[in-house]
């Protein structure tokens, strides 16, 4: 009895040590196929290339490096060299660069490109998810809550937009209990 502790532990120990090490790995292996894609993007010349879909490609990649002004200016890029693409390439590029914008905290030029890409393709959750929290940013929690539902009535299992709205929804009754007369009352006023 005495024995078997220990090695419950050591194995537990064991197991533990060996699901880091598959987390870790992973992350390095994912690591490093971004940074072989972004070398081979860069050997190839596609920050200069006329193909929108490369330079969205790049773009993505940089987004993952989290270089954004880089991926923003491949992204306007990929916007100019867009002819004769499907509105759904058009809304892709638009979310990211989006996206883009407003990981540099420029939540207005964000909100502009997540708009074009709701005009070109408007049933997509992902940009009205992004637009919604553009929105929370912008400190319009209404228009938050109102395109967090918008989102559910295409994706009712989306949960990001359910966690933000019961967020926002909550946030807003306590606005409300706040500015009440009987709020003032239980405050002292």
């Amino acid at each position: 009895m005495d024995g078997l502790l220990p090695q419950t532990y050591l194995l537990g120990l064991i197991v533990l040590l060996a699901i880091v090490a598959i987390v870790v790995g992973r992350q390095l292996l994912r690591t490093r196929r971004d940074e072989l894609s972004l070398i081979q993007f860069e050997q190839e010349g596609a920050a200069t290339s006329k193909d929108a879909g490369r330079l969205y490609e790049l773009a993505s990649v940089q987004l993952r490096k989290r270089l954004y002004p880089q991926a923003t200016a491949n992204l306007r890029q990929a916007l100019k060299r867009l002819s004769g693409e499907p509105d759904e390439a058009k809304a892709l590029i638009e979310n990211a660069l989006g996206f883009a914008l407003a990981a540099q905290k420029d939540f207005d030029g964000a909100v502009k490109h997540y708009r074009s890409a709701l005009n070109a393709k408007a049933d997509y959750p992902v940009a009205l998810n992004n637009l919604a929290f553009a929105h929370e940013r912008l400190l319009e929690p209404e228009k938050s809550a109102d395109l967090y539902r918008k989102v559910l009535e295409f994706e009712p299992s989306n949960t990001t937009a359910t966690k933000r709205l019961k967020r926002i929804e909550r946030q807003l009754r306590s606005g409300q209990d706040a500015s009440s007369p009987e709020a003032a009352n239980r405050k002292g006023f």
